[in-house]
C-alpha cells in the first residue's frame, strides 16, 4: 500500500477553522500580556515616583506608537478574558457541539473587535 501522507507540511496552507485561530489568539495574546507585565509595571513605577517622572510617562503615552502597542495590549487582554470565558465554559461542558463552538468564537472575535475599537476611540 502506498503512503498518502504529505511528505512536509506547509503550515500557511492549511485553513484552520475559527475556533482554531481563537486558541493560538488566546495563547498569542497571554503571552503578549505576560511580556508586558514588567513594562507596565516600570511605569506605573516611575508615575508613583515623582511629578516629573509622572509627567514624562504622560507624555511618553501621548506618542503614537505608544498609543498603538498600548491599542494592541487591550486587544490582548480583551481577547484573552473572552476567550477564557469561553474555555470554562467548555470546561464545565457548554458549548461543545461544533455549531456551537463556533458561534461561540464569533462571538468571541466580535466582542474582542468591538471592545477595541472602543478602546481605541476612548484613546486617541
Amino acid at each position: 500500500m502506498a503512503n498518502k501522507r504529505p511528505k512536509y507540511l506547509n503550515l500557511f496552507r492549511i485553513k484552520l477553522p475559527l475556533p482554531g485561530v481563537v486558541s493560538i489568539l488566546h495563547r498569542i495574546s497571554g503571552a503578549l500580556l505576560f511580556l508586558a507585565i514588567p513594562l507596565l509595571l516600570l511605569g506605573l513605577q516611575a508615575t508613583l515616583a515623582s511629578p516629573e517622572s509622572f509627567e514624562a510617562v504622560r507624555r511618553a503615552f501621548s506618542h503614537p506608537l505608544v498609543k498603538l502597542i498600548l491599542l494592541g495590549l487591550l486587544w490582548s487582554l480583551f481577547h484573552h478574558f473572552f476567550a477564557g470565558l469561553r474555555y470554562i465554559a467548555m470546561d464545565m461542558d457548554l458549548g461543545l457541539d461544533l455549531p456551537q463552538t463556533r458561534r461561540n468564537s464569533w462571538l468571541v472575535m466580535a466582542a474582542t473587535i468591538c471592545l477595541t475599537l472602543l478602546a481605541g476611540v476612548w484613546l486617541w
